[in-house]
């Protein structure tokens, strides 16, 4: 995961203020080094880990800090504060016309994501109740259409593609199309080049021109680390860009690019792209990244996760059910299930506080819930409603469909059978209070 490399630096940087009681300007001075040297190792650039060096070192050696109770605290707070001053201070959304349609333009380098993205956004702005349009302008890449109109066709909205014509006429046509059928957003996916080019930058200035767009987005992948921050800087001098799309922020991008973009352009970064699926675009927080950073975690991503993608009535059900000790293996199916929807454990895990430090070094396998899924559903349902029917000849029946081993359906049936008795002990102790209020899947 992005940043993972600089949570642990800026960690072990903090760990050793923590352990001192009053902080001195020499203390203070040689946490700075280590964050200014964990910034460059994340390929920040060289000026903005500079200055933020400095605005953090000035306001770590005021009175405020070195009069504190819990100096340490008191920087890792100014910290978390300029980290989400340096990409953007709060989220920033699309920019709304007075009249529709809003016109989104995307532009970058090829192969930097932007027909994926384009259609990843179109799906969010769908999801929100908005009729988007999404453009075919990349008419000089082999496939390149077809490859919208099958992400169009997914996400389930309209594509407009007049062939390997003029990018700029399609695009006025778009607009016109998408005044008269009543879309109020056009998202125009325009072609890319392997580097910088003129003929590139005259096209979308004419585009520019044809149908002035409310937003230019660039998309820009994360793995470019500084790189992108060049590129991002370059077409704002020439488009004057509104926002970035980051794409790629799941990899192992080491995060320079989202701490320096902002500061190089002064554009803010809109959307981050967090996985392959359409699904996994994200309305990128400062504050919350900020937050992921220093290893506190991030729960209202969390939270709007599980409000997303979790069943709310499934997982009170399941839960009155474990209170009453009425839970069976369909039950655990379900939650399964449930839990899948919410992505892999190890990155559930980073947005809780703490959490990702903790077990930074525990390998979380999360072919392991794939493998009890597939017992499970070796099983037949009356089997999972009434475990208690297993024997030897189902249980080597159930090992040969899911390609396990009798081994594992019997720790599988093992581990039920002790939550089942622990809840058991719960009921009887009166802790069924505690827990029936939370609601949980768990």
């Amino acid at each position: 995961m992005a940043f993972e490399n600089l949570s642990e630096k800026l960690s072990a940087a903090f760990k050793r203020l923590r352990s001192k009681g009053k902080l001195n300007e020499s203390d203070v001075k040689e946490a700075m080094r280590e964050v200014r040297l964990a910034l460059l190792e994340a390929d920040v650039n060289y000026k903005v880990a500079k200055d933020f060096v400095a605005k953090v070192s000035e306001r770590a050696v005021g009175n405020e800090v070195m009069e504190s109770l819990t100096p340490a605290q008191m920087v890792i707070k100014i910290v978390n504060e300029e980290l989400t001053a340096l990409m953007g201070g709060g989220e920033t959304r699309l920019n709304s016309p007075s009249s529709p349609p809003a016109v989104v333009l995307f532009c970058g380098l090829q192969g930097s994501g932007k027909t994926t993205h384009a259609a990843k956004l179109a799906l969010m702005l769908k999801n929100q109740g908005h009729r988007p349009l999404l453009v075919a302008c990349d008419v000089y890449r082999p496939a390149a259409i077809q490859q919208l109109q099958v992400l169009g066709s997914q996400a389930g909205v309209p594509v407009f593609e007049q062939g390997a014509g003029d990018p700029v006429k399609i695009s006025r046509e778009a607009v016109k199309h998408a005044k008269d059928y009543g879309n109020d957003f056009v998202l125009i996916d325009t072609a890319g080049r392997l580097q910088i080019d003129e003929a590139l930058m005259d096209e979308l200035r004419r585009i520019k021109e044809a149908v002035p767009p409310t937003d230019i987005l660039l998309v820009v992948d994360a793995m470019t680390g500084q790189e992108a921050v060049n590129v991002a800087k370059s077409f704002h001098e020439l488009l004057d860009i509104t926002g970035v799309v980051l794409t790629k922020l799941d990899g192992d991008a080491r995060g320079g690019a989202a701490l320096s973009v902002r500061a190089v352009t002064g554009r803010p970064i809109k959307f981050a792209g967090i996985g392959e699926k359409l699904s996994d675009l994200e309305v990128f927080h400062p504050d919350r990244m900020a937050s992921r950073i220093l290893g506190m975690g991030d729960v209202l991503t969390l939270i709007e996760d599980a409000q997303k993608n979790l069943d709310q009535k499934a997982a009170q059900k399941a839960a009155e059910k474990m209170m009453q000790n009425r839970m069976d293996l369909n039950d655990l199916l379900d939650q399964i299930r449930q839990m899948k929807k919410m992505g892999p454990i190890q990155d559930v895990l980073n947005k809780m506080p703490g959490m990702g430090q903790q077990l930074k070094d525990v390998q979380i396998d999360d072919r392991q819930i794939d493998r009890t899924e597939a017992i499970l559903l070796s099983m037949t349902p009356q089997e999972r409603e009434k475990p208690e029917l297993m024997n030897p000849s189902r249980k080597r029946r159930i090992a040969a469909g899911s390609g396990m081993k009798v081994e594992d359906v019997n720790r599988l049936l093992k581990q039920f059978e002790q939550t089942r008795k622990l809840m058991k002990q719960f009921k009887k102790k009166g802790m069924r209070r505690r827990f029936a209020g939370m609601g949980l899947p768990f």
